[in-house]
């Protein structure tokens, strides 16, 4: 296509937005009618995914930029049993900080309504209540400023744009709640104090996601020492007051034999400044030592500055990263190895060498193991080492625990605990038929088990291997009733019990267990669950797929540096297609399915790209469009032979 502005679609009256109840309207429910006048965006999300957390950045600077024009509604339509959980959301609104209202969808009454088929998804109608673009995935910011600014300039000319006064929008602030600790993700056990009697206990390192900083707390966690950042978003270097960050997570001693030669002794996940930051505890000095401060988008052609364009940077600091969650070092590396949740891998990070590369993953969502660098890995969010060098993942949108071998000829990763995206729930018992769901954290117990942060099941689970390290081991519990566990950290008493101290994010707090020496755990079994999501009927044999893309206005394809699209398509069971699967450019793909195979996901990757269309400009700016489905299939006797999936359309 060629294209440069988004043909209009037949004019579509928007349905009625219908769910359970809505947060951050003061109780009021609204009516899109009641909207007549404004642009109205919704956001299609659900709070597990890292990709639909990116949007929310996304939109925040086209929300502030149009806020007498532009009224923008969040629909949550969850993927987990947990997030249906009205208390979760509320949690979650106030946690990523959601500024507008948000409609509580648990039965994807409205997903289903707007033909929603993945996480993200917007929703663009015009200010006469008419649907006017729809899009999947990320990387829209710049395609919905373009398309706000044509609807304004066409609506003020009609009469039917009218502007909100201060004050006037839908969106009222929930009530601040003041707490020391706000969704706090990780905690680390710092070193004593040089000269401490042996055996005296250092702080304790937070990181305060909620505040954007970091806190110390005296070593049984009750009493607040310090905060390093200035509890602001921001993305600043410096001193424990200017310095800044944005929703940071994971927390990792730098090894005692460098800090002096880093000038840092502790390295920062800063999640959603997609940067690794260093942190000097003498005097709580922060500087940037990885990333961009911009999003790696898969497929782009600038996730790594040149040297010759940045000559005094470091090569970290000139690769973009995306979302890094967790980081733990392996000495059997000599790195850092960073969890890149945001687009699906693992990374080394070597500060002496100053080098950062991708390890593992293929930045494709999903549960395949084998060779590291074709594994399929989902929002790693949790890593822990153990004694054999074993990295361990809490590979969270699959609901897996897995690890990855750094000691075998070539890296590679496997899984212990895990079915796959859409499956979770809360059993024990035998690991290859345990499951859990959406945890976020590992830490290895002395026994060389692995515990869990089960954050979505408020559990925190053990994984065993079995006695004669041939079976799958085995999963119990641990502990119950905990309010969304996100990181674990381990303390070994003298008498062989273990302290566990458990970051209890939704209640602000850390919790400290006691275990047993013997570790034990109860066997339960709270059943098993699959996302529930409508599911799209299609014919036997041959299914035409159409991923629908069109560049926004003064955009278009610029194959100048390679192709501008890519179109990758695979089955489960890979039984369902007979017939096109696999990676190629095209947007759209002859499919052959399976009639002998009943139902199934088809997973779909797409990415498009467009540039500025001006001739006078010689390197103008490009735009990644970017979005991942799995499509839940059942085939049917003359069911329909076209699938169409909007990407921006």
């Amino acid at each position: 296509m060629t294209e440069t502005s988004l043909p209009r679609l037949p004019r579509v009256r928007a349905s009625a937005l219908v769910g359970r109840g809505w947060l951050n309207t003061g109780g009021r429910a609204l009516d899109l009618a009641d909207l007549r006048g404004s642009i109205v965006v919704l956001d299609f999300w659900t709070f597990c995914c890292v990709n639909c957390l990116h949007v929310l950045d996304e939109l925040r600077e086209l929300e502030a930029a149009h806020r007498d024009v532009l009224v923008i509604i969040g629909v949550h339509s969850p993927k987990f049993l947990h997030e249906a959980d009205p208390i979760a959301l509320e949690a979650a609104v106030d946690r990523y900080e959601v500024h507008h209202p948000v409609l509580d969808d648990p039965e994807l009454t409205t997903w289903s309504a707007y033909s929603a088929r993945a996480w993200p998804t917007l929703v663009v109608i015009d200010p006469e209540g008419y649907i006017v673009a729809h899009m999947a995935g990320e990387g829209h910011a710049h395609n919905l400023e373009v398309l706000v600014r044509e609807l304004v300039a066409e609506h003020r000319a009609k009469g039917t744009l009218r502007p909100l006064g201060a004050g006037e929008g839908p969106y009222v602030p929930p009530v601040p709640e003041s707490t020391t600790l706000r969704f706090p993700a990780k905690v680390i056990r710092l070193p004593a104090p040089e000269g401490s009697p042996e055996g005296t206990p250092g702080t304790l390192l937070v990181s305060d996601a909620g505040h954007h900083s970091l806190v110390e707390l005296a070593p049984d966690g009750e009493e607040l020492l310090r905060r390093i950042g200035s509890g602001e978003r921001g993305v600043t270097d410096g001193g424990p007051q200017e310095a800044s960050f944005c929703e940071p997570n994971g927390l990792c001693l730098v090894p005692e034999e460098l800090r002096s030669r880093l000038g840092y002794d502790v390295l920062v996940a800063d999640t959603v400044n997609h940067l690794l930051r260093g942190v000097r505890l003498g005097d709580g000095r922060v500087t940037t030592v990885a990333g961009t401060g911009q999003q790696f988008m898969v497929g782009a052609a600038d996730n790594e500055v040149p040297a010759e364009q940045a000559p005094d940077l470091p090569a970290p600091r000139r690769v973009k990263l995306s979302s890094p969650w967790d980081v733990v070092w392996s000495p059997d590396l000599e790195a850092f190895v960073v969890a890149m949740a945001g687009n699906h891998t693992l990374w080394a990070f070597d500060p002496v060498e100053d080098s950062l590369r991708r390890i593992a993953g293929t930045m494709n969502e999903g549960l395949a193991d084998g060779p590291a660098d074709r594994a399929w890995l989902a929002q790693t969010s949790g890593l822990a080492v153990g004694e054999d060098g074993r990295v361990w993942l809490a590979d969270s949108e699959v609901s897996a625990l897995r690890w990855l071998d750094v000691r075998s000829p070539e890296l590679t990763v496997g899984t212990a605990v895990g079915q796959g995206l859409f499956d979770f729930g809360l059993r024990d018992g035998p690991a290859d038929s345990a499951l859990l769901q959406h945890p976020l954290g590992v830490a290895m117990l002395p026994d060389g088990s692995v515990a869990i942060a089960d954050t979505y099941n408020r559990a925190v689970r053990r994984w065993a291997p079995s006695a004669d390290g041939t079976g799958p081991g085995e999963v119990t519990t641990l502990a119950r009733d905990l309010a969304e566990p996100s990181g674990l950290l381990v303390d070994v008493r003298d008498d062989g019990s273990i302290d566990l101290l458990v970051v209890e994010s939704a209640a602000h707090r850390l919790t400290r267990l006691r275990l047993p020496a013997r570790l034990a755990g109860e066997i339960l079994d709270a059943g098993a669950h699959r996302t529930k999501r409508p599911v799209s009927p299609i014919g036997a044999g041959e299914v035409h797929l159409d991923v629908v893309f069109t560049p926004a206005t003064g955009q278009k394809y610029d194959d100048r540096y390679g192709p501008s699209t890519r179109l990758q398509v695979s089955a489960s069971p890979p039984e369902l297609l007979l017939d096109g699967a696999g990676d190629d450019v095209p947007l759209d793909r002859l499919l052959r399915i399976n009639p002998a195979v009943a139902e199934g996901v088809l997973h779909v990757t797409a990415q498009a790209a467009s540039c500025d269309d001006d001739p006078s400009i010689e390197y103008p700016a490009c735009h990644l469009n970017q979005q991942d489905w799995g499509v839940p299939v059942r085939v049917v006797e003359g069911g329909p032979a076209v699938l169409t999936l909007p990407l921006r359309g």
